[in-house]
């Protein structure tokens, strides 16, 4: 496999992260991202405001809820909620956030990156952990190749790394 991002490896050395949007629809993109994290031995935390439990693990309304530390947010909700997510973080002190997306917008919004840059918060725009976390399915595999030279991640501002 190609070699992975500075950004990338950097966000996935953390322990424990939180995915925002994680949904009571199982096939929900987010819940796949709090799947495979939590199988590759993170400590994974779901944010749904409107779940006490979900994937079965307690849920959180938000970021300030979660007790204990945070070295990563992975963002999948819709556009518009991820600023919102990206402010918590701030506030949190959490300095890395990853914007779920494939193909389309996914859950990237440039309010949400003016907000990381803002912040001075690392933002990985585009891909998602799946194409990372080993063992990586084909089709993960495939979307990394794909997106790879398509996609930017943000330290702070607009490197080119994925």
């Amino acid at each position: 496999m190609a070699k992975v991002p500075d950004a990338v490896a950097e966000f996935l050395r953390g322990k424990r992260f939180a995915v925002a949007g994680v949904s009571r629809q199982s096939t929900q993109a987010a819940n796949f991202v709090f799947r495979k994290l939590r199988d590759s031995g993170y400590e994974v935390v779901p944010i749904n405001p409107n779940a006490g439990q979900l994937e079965g693990t307690r849920c959180f309304p938000d970021l300030a809820s979660i007790p204990g530390d945070l070295d990563g947010v992975v963002v999948a909700t819709h556009p518009r909620a991820a600023a919102g997510v990206v402010r918590q973080c701030g506030e949190r002190g959490v300095n890395k956030v990853w914007f779920h997306r494939s193909f389309g917008q996914g859950s990237v919004s440039s309010a949400a990156v003016r907000e990381c840059e803002s912040r001075g918060i690392t933002g990985i725009v585009g891909g998602c952990p799946l194409m990372y976390c080993e063992p990586v399915d084909l089709a993960h595999r495939c979307m990394r190749w794909w997106l790879g030279p398509r996609e930017s991640a943000h330290q702070p501002a607009d490197r080119r790394l994925l």
